[in-house]
């Protein structure tokens, strides 16, 4: 009979059998170098929106809104950078594998109808309240200080979870392929935020998101492009999954 599915992997405490597959310095580099030229690079491009779009001074107003000159271009952008976190990756490749291609399609799927409602919420909230700047705000002036004390607390711990749970996964990763203790990480990951979000504010996380998005795109082509082009073909692919769906629950089993 053939082993249970993991067993190879059962009581192990590390990655990779222990040895990082990537060196040290690598991994400092991927921390520090990508934090600083995200850093750089977002804080040139807010500032040459200062000097060439005439907004030389920046308000707190300007700082915390971008200006409410937000394109739809940009909010898809950014909708896309801020969704492939620890959750959604770790997740969609769980579906992936229990349920094949259709497990990450309906994941997602189900995923896009709060963006959808929000969508709707977004434009009547532009109309009834166009100088709010949070949730929370909008919340105290319709439903009073009780529920707005009680949105404030659940927000707030919604930001720590997340937060959390973005530092705690991308230092875990950097350690696992580098050896870069987690903890050392998950100090230095941030510092590049806090960087371009002190110097642009709004705006600069919205560049920033863009940035990402280019570079979640670029990988998810090249990776079609080599699974389903140069090294398998499609009707190698269809094969494949007509072989699977063939097995009866013993031989899964």
């Amino acid at each position: 009979n053939p082993p249970p599915k993991f067993d190879d992997y059962r009581y192990q405490q590390d990655f990779f059998g222990g040895e990082p597959p990537l060196s040290e310095g690598i991994g400092y580099l991927v921390v520090l170098g990508f934090g600083a030229l995200f850093s750089i690079f977002t804080t040139l491009v807010v500032l040459a929106d200062k000097v060439f779009a005439g907004n030389a001074s920046i308000t707190s107003e300007h700082f915390n809104t971008a200006g409410r000159m937000v394109k739809t271009g940009l909010t898809a952008s950014v909708i896309v950078s801020q969704w492939t976190w620890a959750a959604t990756l770790l997740q969609s490749s769980n579906v992936a594998w229990q349920y094949g291609v259709s497990g990450p399609f309906w994941y997602a799927s189900g995923a896009t109808i709060q963006v959808l409602l929000f969508g709707v919420l977004a434009i009547s909230l532009k109309k009834v309240a166009p100088s709010a700047h949070t949730m929370c705000e909008i919340v105290n002036a319709r439903w009073g200080k009780s529920a707005h004390i009680t949105f404030l607390f659940f927000a707030f711990c919604a930001n720590i979870i997340v937060t959390s749970m973005l530092l705690l996964g991308g230092a875990a990763t950097v350690e696992a392929l580098t050896g870069v203790d987690y903890r050392l990480a998950s100090f230095l990951i941030p510092w590049g935020v806090i960087l371009y979000t002190s110097a642009g504010g709004l705006k600069a996380t919205f560049i920033a998101s863009y940035l990402h998005t280019v570079i979640i795109f670029a990988v998810l082509i090249t990776m079609i492009t080599m699974v389903y082009i140069k090294v398998y073909s499609s009707n190698q692919i269809y094969a494949f999954l007509e072989q699977t769906v063939s097995y009866s629950d013993a031989e899964c089993e």
